[in-house]
């Protein structure tokens, strides 16, 4: 892990660009939850997968990041399935912009800070 204050501009905007679409699935996801009224093992595989990654995404572990922007290859999944679904639903849109926002963020960011 590289200083900040050694970082490029671009990957400091790519990593802020990433925490900020992080926490908004996050919440996304929490919001789901909570207006649903989920049982406690939905919280699990819901919020489970983002949650392992805090841990890195904080640190900046280009590898930690890596493996986020897989997963988020699941919700990505699942939220062209509920737009199929509810393509009326500004939630799930804005659910997607932050899937989409978070993986090409975390490339990014993973790339550019190789070259710093």
């Amino acid at each position: 892990m590289k200083p900040w204050n050694h970082l490029s501009l671009r990957a400091k905007t790519a990593y802020v660009l990433l925490v900020v679409a992080w926490l908004a699935l996050v919440v996304y996801q929490s919001a789901i939850i909570v207006v649903y009224g989920e049982p406690w093992i939905l919280w699990v595989g819901r919020l489970g997968p983002l949650l392992l990654f805090a841990y890195g995404l904080v640190r900046r572990q280009p590898r930690s990041i890596v493996w986020l922007c897989f997963v988020s290859l699941l919700y990505f999944v699942a939220g062209v399935e509920r737009l199929f679904a509810s393509p009326s639903d500004w939630s799930a849109w804005l659910a997607m912009d932050a899937i989409v926002s978070m993986f090409v963020a975390g490339m990014l960011y993973v790339r550019w800070q190789s070259r710093d």
